[in-house]
This record gives structure tokens, C-alpha cells and sequence, in this order.
């Protein structure tokens, strides 16, 4: 196995893309390569195929590859609850929720037993493993506590090519102080820089190259154009700041940007849609001039929803109930309850609360006893007003810890695969008028039920429907994974890259 490995020096500084980008290269070149980051901290993460949950970043980065994701690929997720907690997933499976201190005091040596393991399987079915590392391998005062930076270069004898971000300035500076902040050991590790996210003519960066380089004595092998083309989901919340969504389109989308946001890659099929754009929410926004409205998932859905009733978004996605079709995604989904109850304080440490009660539904934390990590599929039960179509195949995956039990109001899915609403149910989601939700992400995955959807926007707002065409978001994907190799092939040295790895075999 040969190992290359990208570290950065900040968080955001475009390491997930830029493995992303060789992954994707090396596999078009014939390689079996596979991505891998020891330990992530996101919200945004999704269910494999044996029903193990992992970060979104490596599943982007494994489509990239053209490969299956497993868990292996990110053998630690640390998915943030709030009050410096998390929750720790150890290859794909829920070990608990750890404050910072009591994970790494009591479950540090446990965690890189797993990394090492997943290590070990990767090197089974790969040749090339693209290692992503996390934030910035210079951070001192956290050295000795860092898991996912220079302990697995070492871990792997891996080659380093440190990231930098231009885009937020100061760029030669973080790189030098990067550089003399690490331990000799380390330092020497780090073969070549790749400077990210540059705009502009790069003629005037020569000097600043040239002092890095003769500072360092590392090679500068490529500057990577800061492209908004690229349409590529995002790790986590931070980079939606940065994130293009199209806008100014014939039809808007709002999706409600919760304190808690994760998965909101739901949404990004949405973006591939003719004369559909994509309007990120404050919880502090009116609700004007949207012409529906997605409340997507979140890592607390009680915390989140009390945040709504204190901006006022809580009454002014009632008011706007009426006018507009309204759906939720996960915890989006609970919210519309008319009940979140959580008696045993799993959820937070505020209990039962009031829902949006735009659905004839309660939902309950507490009432099972592992987490639901799912794929799931089945099919929708009635045609609705939202435009879906009865007996329309969906597939998803689901990720909750509650239960929800219907009321006065229908179900959306019959299962055939999923826990969905309750294990009794053999239903996911619910449905009344222009109001629905469903547990299942990456339902909107899903073209025909998609494509229903955006079609009823374009008959209300008097455009023509597209009828089902084909899938843009499917063929688009594809497109820009070759379309970010390329980029990469045409502006950093990857002949500088192949001859690092050729080096591993001698």
C-alpha cells in the first residue's frame, strides 16, 4: 500500500476537494485508490451500505474514486451536540456520547486502535490510500491530543503536501508558521505546497514563492483557482458561508439554516434543477419571496426548535404554512410535530417541547434503544398535491434516535426496507396538504419524486413542466468529479506526486 497525505493550514483550506481531486485522478489512471480521514468532526454524514454511518466528506471523495464508501474510509466521526460533547462513532457504530476531556483521556488508545484497523482492511482492497488530514497539523497547544494529522503520517510513513488557503489571506505567512511551528520529525515530512482558492493573475505571487520556498525549502508544485463551476457537496456547516447555490432563478427553494444543521446535502439536487434556485434562510429572515420551504435536518432537534420560537422564525413558518408547500427532513420532519417529547433529557437538557404542529404527529426521543442507521427504500403511498405520484419508488437512509407516531394524517412511504416512523408502522413520513416530512435522507435523490415536486413549483408559479426528462443531478456529479481532476491535473504538478509515491516501493 502507498500512502500520500494532504494536511492544511487551516481548517476549510480545501483538503477534502483536493483529495477528492487526486482520488479521482489516480482512479481514472487505473489505480485502486480509496480515501481516508482517521477522525472528522461534522454533522453532515451519511449510511453505507451495511448500514454503518460516516462522514459525508469521504463519501464525496470515494464517488470521486468511482468506489463504494465504507466506514473504514473514516474509522472516527465526532458528530457535536453542544456543551463540548459529542457523539463518537467508531467504524460506522455509535460508541456514546464523550466530552472532549473524557475522550481523550479514556478512549484515545481505543481510537487509534481503530484507525489502525481500518488501515489495515483498506490495504486489502486498495493500492493507494489519498489520507485527508483535519484543521491544521500546527495547532501546539492540541499536538500531543491530535489523531487525525501528523500521528497517522507517521502511523502510514506518509508523504505530506500541506494545503493553504489564499482566499481569507495571509496565505505565505501560514504557511511558514505551519512549517516552523512543527517538530523537526514532522517538518520533514512535508515534500510540497499546493496554494488554493487564488483569483486572479498568478504572476503576482512569484516573489511570495519564491521566499516561501527558499524559507522552507519546500517546493510550491501548484496554485488552484478558486472555481464557483464546481458543484460539490460541502463537509460541513462552515463552508455553506462560502458555498454558490444558484440564485435568481424563476423558482425558489428556502431551506432554513438551523443552529444545528447537518445533512443539508439533501438539498443539493435541488440546485441541479432548471429555473430552481436555492435560498439559505436565517432563523432571523422573513420567509418572503421563497415559494416553498425545507426544513432540513439537525443534530438537536429540541435545542433548535426553542432557538425558532426565541427569533420568531417559529410563528412565521406557521403563518407562512398556508401559502406554501413546507417539508422536513429528519429533524426537520419532528419539528413539524405538534409534540417533541423528551422526558428523559436525551435529546437536551430542556425536555418536551412544542412543536411546529403543522402535522398531526408526536414525536419521542428515548423510545428506542440504538440509533437508526439505515438505508432504507419503499414507495409512496398517494398522489398529493405536492405533485408525487402513488407507488413512485424512493430510496434514502435514515439517521435518528426517535420515534414518531401519526395522527390525523397519512402516511408518505410504505416501506419495504427502514424503520421510518416506528417499528410497528412499516411507514416513513407524513403527509397533509402541502405540509410532509420524512426520515429518509437523500430523498430528494430520488429524480421521479424530485422532478414531481419541481414540477407542481412550475405549474403554481405558470411555467411550463419538464415531464421526466433525465437526471441532471446523477450525470452532473459524475461531470464535476472529472471536471475537479482535470482542474487539478491543469494547475498543480502531478508528475511531482506520482514520483513521491513511485519513491514508497524503493
Amino acid at each position: 500500500m502507498k500512502y500520500i497525505m494532504f494536511q492544511g493550514t487551516s481548517s476549510n483550506a480545501g483538503k477534502t476537494l483536493t483529495v477528492a481531486a487526486l482520488c479521482n485522478i489516480l482512479a481514472r489512471a487505473g489505480y485502486r485508490v480509496a480515501p481516508f480521514k482517521s477522525q472528522n468532526m461534522s454533522l453532515n454524514s451519511y449510511t453505507t451500505i451495511d448500514n454503518e454511518e460516516m462522514s459525508i466528506a469521504q463519501v464525496m471523495q470515494a464517488e470521486a474514486a468511482d468506489i463504494e464508501p465504507n466506514s473504514n474510509m473514516n474509522p472516527i466521526l465526532l458528530k457535536p451536540k453542544g456543551e463540548f460533547t459529542s457523539q463518537v462513532i467508531v467504524q460506522g457504530k455509535p460508541a456514546g456520547d464523550m466530552r472532549f476531556d473524557d475522550y481523550q483521556d479514556n478512549f484515545r488508545e481505543q481510537a487509534i486502535e481503530a484507525i489502525e484497523d481500518s488501515l489495515e482492511k483498506l490495504d486489502e482492497d486498495y493500492d493507494i490510500t489519498v489520507i485527508e488530514g483535519a484543521g491544521s497539523p500546527a495547532e501546539i497547544n492540541m499536538y500531543d491530543k491530535d489523531l487525525a494529522n501528523m500521528l497517522i503520517a507517521r502511523m502510514t510513513d506518509a508523504d505530506v503536501i500541506l494545503v493553504a488557503d489564499i482566499d481569507q489571506g495571509g496565505v505565505f505567512a501560514s504557511i511558514v508558521g505551519t512549517y516552523y511551528l512543527l517538530p523537526e520529525e514532522d517538518r520533514n515530512r512535508i515534500k510540497a505546497i499546493i496554494i488554493n482558492k487564488f483569483r486572479g493573475n498568478a504572476d503576482v505571487l512569484k516573489s511570495g514563492i519564491e521566499k516561501v520556498e527558499q524559507l522552507t525549502g519546500i517546493p510550491i508544485i501548484g496554485i488552484m483557482p478558486f472555481d464557483e463551476t464546481l458543484n460539490l457537496p460541502e463537509e460541513d456547516s462552515a463552508s455553506l458561508s462560502t458555498h454558490h447555490f444558484s440564485e435568481n432563478e424563476k423558482i425558489t427553494i428556502g431551506t432554513l439554516r438551523l443552529p444545528k444543521i447537518s445533512n443539508f446535502t439533501d438539498i443539493d439536487p435541488l440546485d441541479y434543477e432548471p429555473d430552481v434556485g436555492i435560498k439559505l434562510v436565517s432563523i432571523y429572515e422573513n420567509l418572503d419571496d421563497i415559494d416553498a420551504l425545507i426544513i432540513p435536518g439537525t443534530r438537536n432537534t429540541v435545542h433548535d426548535i426553542e432557538e425558532l420560537k426565541k427569533t420568531g422564525m417559529y410563528d412565521r413558518i406557521i403563518q407562512k404554512a398556508g401559502e406554501i408547500p413546507i417539508i422536513g427532513i429528519c429533524g426537520g420532519y419532528q419539528m413539524l410535530s405538534k409534540q417533541i417529547l423528551d422526558p428523559e433529557y436525551h435529546e437536551s437538557d430542556i425536555g418536551s417541547v412544542e412543536g411546529l404542529g403543522l402535522l398531526d404527529m408526536i414525536t419521542e426521543f428515548g423510545k428506542i434503544d440504538e440509533k437508526v442507521v439505515q438505508q432504507s427504500s419503499g414507495t409512496i403511498i398517494n398522489d398529493s398535491e405536492l405533485g408525487f405520484k402513488a407507488e413512485t419508488p424512493v430510496t434514502g437512509y435514515e439517521l435518528h434516535e426517535a420515534i414518531t407516531t401519526l395522527g390525523d394524517v397519512e402516511p408518505l412511504i410504505k416501506l419495504d426496507k427502514g424503520f421510518g416512523n416506528n417499528p410497528d408502522s412499516n411507514c416513513d413520513g407524513a403527509i397533509k396538504g402541502n405540509i410532509c416530512g420524512t426520515y429518509l435522507h437523500g430523498i430528494f435523490h430520488n429524480f421521479e419524486f424530485r422532478r414531481s415536486f419541481t414540477d407542481m413549483l412550475r405549474i403554481n408559479k405558470g411555467l411550463e413542466p419538464l415531464g421526466m426528462t433525465k437526471d441532471d443531478f446523477s450525470e452532473a456529479k459524475r461531470v464535476n468529479y472529472n471536471q475537479l481532476g482535470d482542474l487539478f491535473m491543469d494547475n498543480v504538478d502531478v508528475d511531482y506526486i506520482y514520483e513521491l509515491l513511485e519513491k514508497q516501493e524503493d
